[in-house]
């Protein structure tokens, strides 16, 4: 993995020398990891004149294999309580005369920005935007295979769940025995707070679990992640709880999954992430429920669950090979509940297969 990071870190170094830049400072957690293989905590990365320079508050724990740093890097730990890893590199990166320091302003706060300037007052500071963040949209195939691992860990505790009981226990009990099951088959934590849904908040975006309690006829609705070596993804599911479905639940649940394919089959390299976007949303929005649509039908994920690209109306861009996303429309009836399919795919050309579904667990509407 030496050389994949390496080939990373010249690439952005060649992004910075075209913009006027010598060296740069990079901040952002993920970043850092996607650059040297580690983030330790409020750690830094300096890419410098002379060589990079991993500068850590303290020293890394090595005791996990894939959370140890890049061997290629040096590693300077600040001396001090207290010392701030940003301003220890600024002073390194004027020992190693360089002039002009690009900074992901992005990410430093005001406060660290002042620090900087005034340990180091020879540095011109300059910004390199989301450059970083556009390197880590297209992703190879290791960081892929850890996807879907995660994928298949994530599948695997949502589908121990659904063999449970469920009737009378809460949302909140429901969220934290997912998060569990994901950690002991092998998941380095989940990719995001689980969300379970029951009843009235069944399909609601982003629904923060309650102790409300499973009912029979409640619509039940789970979104969870698994986080493998770093790499998260994300997946979504509604189901019925204890009776046969109600005629509503049926017609509302085959809508949201009509378009949830739509917005699958719409992905290829080449695609306008807009247009993903739209295919998605125009089933939804022709059956009446406009009003009731997220603000985006996928995004994104990698080192963070919510990346580049956003599939949103307004999204500019179009989609390349290699890069995973989510699909994930929903419908919220509010005082009814509703429903949401979520599936994480990676993007690949139709001589390929198409678009790789990572998460596999099934969309049928099971009565549970």
């Amino acid at each position: 993995m030496s050389e994949v990071y390496a080939v990373r870190r010249t690439r952005l170094r060649e992004r910075c020398n075209a913009s006027g830049s010598t060296a740069a400072l990079v901040s952002r957690p993920a970043n850092v990891r996607y650059l040297s293989g580690a983030a330790p905590g409020n750690a830094v990365l300096l890419l410098g004149r002379t060589e990079d320079v991993l500068v850590c508050a303290q020293p890394p724990d090595d005791r996990v294999p894939h959370n140890r740093p890049d061997e290629a890097l040096r590693l300077h730990v600040v001396t001090g309580v207290g010392g701030d890893p940003a301003v220890e590199a600024a002073t390194l990166a004027v020992a190693q005369g360089v002039d002009a320091l690009a900074v992901e302003e992005h990410h430093l706060t005001v406060t660290r920005h002042r620090a900087i300037r005034e340990a180091a007052p020879p540095l011109r500071l300059t910004g390199i935007a989301g450059a970083v963040e556009q390197l880590r949209v297209v992703k190879d195939e290791e960081e892929i295979s850890c996807l879907r691992i995660g994928a298949e860990i994530a599948d695997q505790a949502l589908g121990e769940l659904l063999e449970s009981i469920l009737v009378g226990r809460t949302e909140r009990h429901l969220a934290l025995e997912l998060e569990r099951r994901l950690v002991d088959h092998g998941a380095d934590g989940p990719a995001f707070p689980t969300s379970v849904a029951t009843g009235p908040n069944a399909g609601r975006p982003g629904h923060r679990p309650t102790d409300r309690r499973v009912e029979e006829g409640d619509f039940l609705s789970v979104c969870l992640g698994a986080t493998y070596r770093g790499y998260r993804c994300e997946i979504g599911r509604t189901f019925v709880i204890g009776t046969a479905p109600a005629d509503w639940q049926i017609e509302l649940y085959d809508l949201v999954f009509s378009a949830q394919r739509a917005g699958r089959e719409s992905l290829a390299p080449g695609a306008a992430c807009r247009d993903v976007d739209r295919a998605a949303r125009q089933v939804l929005d022709s059956a009446g429920y406009a009003e009731a649509l997220p603000v985006l039908t996928g995004h994104g994920v990698g080192l963070e669950i919510d990346e580049d690209p956003h599939l949103t109306p307004a999204a500019m861009g179009k989609l390349d090979a290699c890069v995973p996303v989510t699909v994930e429309p929903g419908v919220h009836l509010p005082g009814r509940g509703g429903v949401r399919i979520d599936d994480t795919l990676v993007v690949r050309p139709e001589a390929d297969g198409g678009p790789e579904l990572l998460t596999i667990t099934t969309k049928e509407l099971l009565a549970l």
